[in-house]
């Protein structure tokens, strides 16, 4: 790639040099960046619903300045994200959705306000710092040996990607083995986690294929040579649109039946293994790279993913939820929750004592109301006054 202008790959114009050198590091500045918005924006928004559930009124959590900001942030960073495309082949961009899981722990860890010795903090800690350690590390390899051509993808470019011999097989191969995966993920309930995110990774490559055909040509458009009046354009759109609609139907599907952490991990591990090949493929990224080239990326891919399951791993499972009893200072009456969040929010104005395990499988009975002066026990049929709660 010694060619500082553009030159001619087939009836493919593909710039190299210091223009492609640039468009590449634009993108996976941009990449980063709407990644570390992405998960900044997550923790927040989390964090404004962990203090609406442990506020005496709590407000609808749309109501909120901190919600709304981690909206913006969350915009903010897709519309990053979105315009990376445009500038960094696929195989850079992809393998980058490991910084928000990066920026996830790092943030966890400093929402944390409990103390540890050092030897517990090894113990609990230690693997995510690895992990992290090994994703940054990983990530400095594939975007420094990764492809360093950039091409601009107008309508024209596009239609001659997609009718070329290795994408229609590819796209042929892709979709037999998607409706294999869906019979059996449909007809033999097959509810496998492997199966579901594998469902999820393949209409993934369809995804970062159509996202960056319609990225390249609306930056194009924006530089003054317009693309929205080629058809491929809105073909392009709706493919991109749909295939995103069922990927999140299939994530929340996967959201019901497994745990959060090792979702993200397998996730991470198809769909970006799904996106480098449908960047080979479809776009030719690593037609002009030296097989020294391709090693040390896929070298830094799978440190990648070592150090994301290392991060995932040593997540803590959520407790599943058990019932709690609250006292009410004002009224001095206790009260039994047996549905709500899974851990016991912090009241203002009362406390909370014990967890109640219900372990016979039946529900835990409701205690009287504070403002009835006197009632019926529907256990014994004895009758009680209210003052009597209050001196227990």
């Amino acid at each position: 790639m010694s060619n500082a202008g553009s030159v001619q790959t087939g009836s493919v114009y593909a710039a190299n040099g210091p223009l492609s050198y640039t468009d590449n590091l634009i993108g996976t500045l941009l990449a980063i960046i709407g990644n570390l918005l992405i998960s900044i924006s997550v923790n927040i928004q989390k964090q404004s619903h962990v203090v609406l559930a442990g506020a005496k009124d709590p407000r609808p959590y749309y109501c909120t300045k901190t919600w709304w900001c981690g909206l913006v942030l969350l915009l903010i960073g897709e519309g990053s994200l979105f315009t990376s495309y445009a500038f960094a082949p696929l195989s850079l961009i992809a393998p980058l959705s490991a910084v928000s899981l990066i920026g996830n722990c790092i943030l966890g860890f400093l929402y944390l306000r409990e103390k540890w010795k050092p030897k517990e903090f090894l113990k609990r800690y230690g693997l995510s710092f690895l992990g992290c350690a090994l994703t940054v590390a990983g990530t400095y390899l594939f975007v420094t040996f990764g492809p360093n051509s950039h091409e601009q993808l107008n309508a024209e470019n596009i239609v001659k990607h997609l009718i070329g011999w290795p994408v229609l097989l590819y796209l042929l191969l892709e979709i037999i083995t998607f409706c294999l995966v869906l019979y059996f993920y449909k007809q033999h309930n097959a509810n496998y986690l492997v199966l579901i995110l594998l469902l999820v990774a393949l209409l993934g490559s369809v995804t970062v294929i159509t996202v960056k055909a319609v990225a390249g040509m609306v930056v194009l458009s924006i530089q003054g040579s317009l693309q929205l009046s080629y058809p491929i354009f809105y073909v392009m759109f709706v493919c991109m649109v749909a295939s995103i609609f069922f990927q999140a139907s299939f994530l929340a599907q996967a959201s019901h039946l497994y745990d959060s952490s090792l979702i993200a991990c397998v996730n991470y591990i198809f769909s970006t293994t799904c996106a480098v090949g449908a960047g080979a493929i479809f776009y030719l990224e690593f037609n002009q790279e030296d097989v020294l080239h391709i090693c040390m990326f896929l070298l830094g891919c799978a440190v990648c993913f070592l150090g994301v399951l290392l991060i995932t791993k040593s997540k803590k499972k959520a407790k599943p939820f058990e019932p709690y009893v609250t006292m009410d200072m004002v009224k001095g009456v206790p009260t039994i929750h047996d549905k709500g969040w899974p851990v016991q929010p912090d009241y203002n104005g009362s406390f909370s004592y014990g967890t109640l395990v219900n372990n016979d499988g039946v529900a835990p009975a409701t205690l009287p109301v504070a403002n009835q002066e006197s009632g019926v026990s529907p256990s014994t049929g004895h009758k009680y006054q209210a003052d009597e709660l209050k001196k227990d």
